[in-house]
């Protein structure tokens, strides 16, 4: 038996190393385009930490039962009994309880209370999703269906609804995501902390991230991050468009 925990422990030793080095130097991660996608990061980032030991040492059970208790050849009877050793019962749960428990509070608990601690916003954009378009109205009352345009380096309060069945407002260069419900006001705060379109980086496009119907994949616009300056510009041109339009029509 001693001499099958050691292998048994060598081999998680060897998978729970591998797997840690990957988890702190393989960057697999989009891009972050807000101040809210590090917090997201670095919560991602610690649970995969805290679920290699765990992981691996499964993986490692399984391939040492795999190879020491394989038939031998063909075979109609069961194999022996094996019986639990409380002892080895009671360790895992007590450890994997403490790990469950420690996540919720850190980063459970204080990542959301980080951010949630600041309830204000600089400007609010209001957006309803439908089947299968987003409508997006900026805070001088211009409108778009066909992309977002946000300033870089301003508190964002996005709020958020649906005109027909449940859908979830995402761009993945956020991070942060928000079910838009019919009759409801949802609220998503995100802080652009760097320019960008989604010509450099897809990750930067608006992404409908509950499956709502037929035209589920259709739900997606891209997203530009601009200078304030810029932004206030494309605003006051955004009404001049409609004005032109409605003279026109």
């Amino acid at each position: 038996m001693k001499r099958e925990w050691l292998i048994v422990g060598g081999l998680w030793a060897i998978l729970t190393a591998l797997g840690e080095l990957a988890v702190w130097t393989w960057s697999m991660l989009p891009e972050q385009y807000a101040r809210e996608a590090k917090i997201f990061d670095d919560a991602f980032v610690l649970l995969m930490a805290f679920g290699v030991p765990v992981f691996a040492f499964v993986v490692a059970m399984l391939l040492y039962s795999a190879f020491r208790y394989r038939s031998k050849g063909p075979t109609t009877e069961d194999g022996p009994g094996i019986t639990g050793n409380p002892r080895v019962v009671g360790v895992w749960l007590g450890l994997t309880g403490l790990l469950a428990a420690t996540v919720l509070v850190f980063p459970g608990f204080t990542g959301l209370a980080e951010l949630r601690a600041d309830p204000s916003a600089d400007i609010v954009i209001k957006v309803e999703a439908a089947r299968w378009f987003w409508t997006v109205t900026y805070p001088n009352g211009g409108t778009t269906q066909d992309e977002l345009v946000v300033p870089v380096d301003t508190r964002i309060r996005f709020d958020v609804t649906a005109r027909d069945v449940l859908h979830s407002f995402w761009v993945p260069a956020f991070r942060g995501k928000i079910d838009a419900v019919p009759g409801r006001l949802t609220q998503l705060y995100v802080t652009p902390n760097r320019t960008g379109t989604s010509v450099e980086d897809p990750t930067l496009r608006v992404q409908c991230a509950e499956l709502c119907g037929l035209g589920h994949d259709r739900m997606a616009i891209p997203v530009r991050v601009v200078p304030a300056g810029e932004f206030e510009a494309w605003m006051s041109g955004l009404l001049g468009e409609a004005s032109a339009r409605e003279e026109g029509g």
